[in-house]
């Protein structure tokens, strides 16, 4: 009787926690349009402005690899449903941050074609490449693991790397966000095209960042005694 009551008040505490991850992610996102739309070029693909098309690059990368890969990993804990509804929403909504992830990337790749400057020299980019590349080797090991017909030996032995993997992960791309969010700002400030508010904005769009991981990893964590 006590561990279903402990249990309880648990699952009570992850899914408060939980919201409050989301409250994190939606102004993380909130703040990042207002920065790309209204302090820098905005945001197009396809434009001949090559800033315009790095803009696609922050707002994929955390709309994609960061959110939506927070949400896959609290779908599987704190979704009420079925562990192979839960399961299945995981695995899309890694395989949705994936995909929105590489035309981030590719967006990157083009505005350094376009204004013919050098890819991959920088911190932000080695911790970017590096967690994206594991990101995509973990969804592909996990999908044929899980997803699978991997015995049920093998599934358990896989869980616990598999959990603590996608948990380093998030914190890996956040890493990589953070960096971004810095080097970026440098490169503003030293050339003297800094907006006023803007560099304010940015320091709080990365705190949300931070606390949107937090909050994922730890609603994730007390959902682990429900």
């Amino acid at each position: 009787m006590m561990d279903i009551e402990r249990r309880g008040v648990y699952g009570r505490r992850a899914s408060r926690i939980t919201i409050f991850a989301q409250l994190f992610g939606i102004l993380a996102l909130i703040l990042l349009l207002i920065w790309l739309l209204h302090y820098r070029e905005g945001i197009e693909y396809d434009s001949y402005n090559g800033y315009r098309v790095f803009n696609v690059h922050p707002l994929l990368m955390f709309m994609g690899y960061i959110f939506m890969s927070g949400q896959a990993i609290m779908a599987y804990h704190t979704i009420p449903t079925e562990r192979s509804t839960q399961k299945f929403m995981h695995m899309l909504l890694h395989l949705i941050a994936f995909v929105l992830g590489i035309v981030g990337l590719c967006a990157v790749f083009k505005f350094h074609s376009m204004l013919h400057l050098e890819n991959v020299f920088s911190l932000h980019s080695w911790i970017g490449i590096g967690t994206f590349s594991l990101y995509g080797l973990q969804w592909v090991i996990g999908f044929f693991t899980f997803m699978g017909r991997a015995p049920e030996a093998t599934k358990m032995r896989v869980a616990p790397w598999h959990v603590a993997g996608g948990r380093a992960l998030l914190y890996m791309g956040i890493c990589a966000a953070l960096t971004g969010i810095m080097e970026k700002y440098t490169f503003l400030r030293l050339n003297s095209i800094l907006r006023y508010g803007e560099g304010s904005l940015m320091n709080f769009m990365g705190l949300a960042i931070l606390l949107f991981g937090v909050f994922v990893d730890l609603s994730v964590s007390l959902a682990h005694y429900v």
